[in-house]
């Protein structure tokens, strides 16, 4: 069709399943459609909005819309500025809400309270190599020889920081309650 084509033709089009027609008439009219609505709601994405509400109007009460010598424009605009208006005072509701709840009061964090205890304590006092042996083969429970392969180091080297780690674990946790998980690995690998 060409651009002489009205859009009660594109209409009649669309209304026998034919998307070209509707998508004509979106292209044709949607930046005017917009341009009316950026006037008429807060914000940009409001007039978006309102542009899609608007040609789902269009499609929803196709059976009865109204062209103006055969152009479809006037209803469009007529229906973005109801649309406008139900976007509007649906934000002035939701700000009018919002100012009525109360401000939140400050609630500290729980996690703020919880002290790490004395296993993890002893363990930020290790070196960085002996912390990971000590996670790798004590805590995640891998066998030497992989422990080793991950960290691309000597088993000797493993059983070393090893040794090391858990005889300063020893020393720093002295006193402390048994019973807690690093505790009682070290006292069960110390054998």
């Amino acid at each position: 069709m060409s651009t002489n084509t009205t859009d009660a033709e594109y209409w009649r089009l669309a209304l026998t399943g034919d998307g070209e027609g509707f998508a004509t008439i979106f292209d044709r009219h949607q930046h005017r459609v917009f341009r009316h609505s950026l006037a008429l709601v807060p914000s940009l994405d409001d007039a978006k909005d309102v542009v899609a509400v608007t040609f789902l109007e269009a499609w929803r009460k196709r059976a009865t819309v109204r062209f103006v010598d055969d152009s479809l424009l006037p209803w469009l605009l007529v229906t973005a500025t109801h649309a406008a208006q139900n976007i509007s005072r649906a934000a002035r509701r939701y700000r009018d809400l919002i100012e009525r709840v109360p401000p939140a009061q400050d609630v500290p964090d729980p996690a703020e309270g919880l002290d790490d205890g004395p296993a993890l304590g002893a363990l930020r006092t290790l070196s960085h190599g002996h912390r990971l042996v000590v996670t790798l083969c004590i805590i995640e429970g891998l066998p030497v020889a992989d422990a080793a392969r991950v960290l691309r180091i000597p088993v000797g080297t493993v059983k070393s920081r090893l040794h090391f780690a858990k005889r300063a674990l020893a020393d720093r946790l002295e006193g402390t309650r048994p019973g807690t998980p690093l505790t009682e690995a070290l006292e069960g690998n110390a054998r």
